[in-house]
């Protein structure tokens, strides 16, 4: 009854978004003598933010039109190449002849959808060939598609490689880190031509015993009956994905907001003092960032429990125990370079998870295993924000291009 509590309490929010969007229509329009005053602009801000508050957010778009390649801006157009029932392989088309490295970032299936990554694909795109698993929310697969789980996972990545061609480099950021390295791994024994060029893990999950965080702590705490039981809910029959088994985003999107309750109490705040100032700029970032956080999207059942079980409480990976459809994977088959990258704060992936995967990987010779640990930064600027653009982003470009060449 999980999810058709949260249906109820969104159709019991909707009069009350109805009538704050109406005041703040009202007093933030010009015709309004109040509208310019601070007891007008304090309405209008509070409306505004009791609005955003209490609204559904739907899929995002990347929203990416140009890129600079060069000295030439270019036109962007996005093209999906390949269509699976839970993901879509997505291609952004650069309007340029020029040839850059090929590049498949495999985005987290963790709640959020692929536009999370929009500033790591925007900052790719000047010189990369840049394509991207783009998730489908799980309550929008119908039943008759069948299930997903890790080992589907495994194969997603795999059959996207293959599609690509043998001359691709793959980005894993945060949760994908193990499937990919899960998918490299059976690649490489199989010694297949089109395995991965390349791999980069950023703020993954490989040994989740090292450097333990609060998320990793609540997998190791509770049992999987627990997790069933608790966090496992049915689509309601209003969605195509009805009665399917899933872990619902909005309360992936609680624990999130719950670890960090402060922040975002601070962020909204800040954010109404913005609106009756007319500081329109960082008004405008908070909301751009928040119609991305807000958004969120099921698992499928299997595959989040699946994952706990796997990744969080019984570390198969490094333990060196992980079987995928009677399949051992082993990561010392692999053999391409690999880059980690970690946050010095991250509260997600502790410092240490990602990096453990070069010590299960020794027959990459040393030269081509590259670890960087950015300075005062948390999950999420490993992948987005300035820091990523300026300090992280160049050390992987560079790291992309020496292996492309080879």
């Amino acid at each position: 009854m999980l999810y058709q509590a949260y249906e109820f309490q969104r159709q019991l929010a909707t009069p009350i978004r109805m009538w704050a969007s109406a005041l703040e229509q009202v007093y933030s329009s010009p015709y309004n003598p109040w509208a310019e005053t601070w007891l007008g602009k304090s309405v209008a801000a509070g409306a505004e933010i009791m609005t955003r508050l209490t609204q559904n957010y739907g899929k995002p778009a990347f929203g990416l039109k140009t890129t600079q390649v060069g000295d030439e801006t270019v036109a962007v157009n996005e093209e999906i190449l390949l269509r699976k029932p839970f993901c879509q392989l997505l291609h952004f088309h650069r309007d340029t002849t020029r040839r850059d490295p090929k590049v498949l970032v495999v985005a987290p299936m963790s709640g959020h959808y692929a536009t999370l990554l929009r500033g790591t694909v925007e900052a790719l795109l000047p010189d990369h060939d840049v394509h991207i698993t783009d998730w489908i929310d799980a309550r929008e697969v119908p039943l008759a598609q069948g299930n997903f789980d890790l080992d589907d996972y495994i194969d997603y990545v795999a059959d996207f490689c293959r599609y690509l061609g043998p001359n691709v480099h793959v980005i894993a950021v945060c949760q994908p880190s193990v499937p990919v390295m899960g998918a490299a791994a059976l690649m490489a024994e199989a010694k297949e031509p089109r395995q991965p060029k390349s791999i980069t893990l950023m703020g993954g999950p490989i040994d989740t015993r090292v450097s333990p965080t609060v998320p990793n702590d609540l997998a190791m705490r509770n049992s999987m009956m627990w997790f069933r039981q608790n966090v496992i809910s049915t689509v309601p029959l209003n969605y195509p994905g009805a009665l399917r088994r899933v872990y619902p985003g909005f309360l992936q999107l609680t624990s999130f907001i719950s670890m960090n309750l402060d922040r975002h109490v601070n962020a909204h705040m800040r954010q109404f003092e913005h609106l009756v100032k007319g500081d329109d700029d960082p008004a405008d970032a908070h909301r751009t960032f928040y119609d991305e956080y807000l958004a969120v999207m099921d698992l499928s059942a299997e595959f989040y429990l699946q994952t706990i079980e796997v990744v969080f409480k019984e570390h198969l990976l490094p333990r060196g125990e992980w079987v995928s459809r009677g399949r051992k994977i082993d990561p010392s088959f692999i053999e391409t370079a690999l880059m980690t990258v970690e946050g010095e704060l991250d509260d997600i992936s502790g410092v240490g998870q990602t990096k453990a995967a070069h010590a299960l990987t020794p027959n990459i010779p040393g030269a081509r295993h590259v670890h960087w640990e950015q300075p005062r930064v948390g999950h999420y600027g490993i992948f987005n924000g300035r820091k990523w653009r300026e300090q992280i982003m160049p050390r992987v470009r560079s790291f992309i291009r020496e292996n492309d060449a080879l």
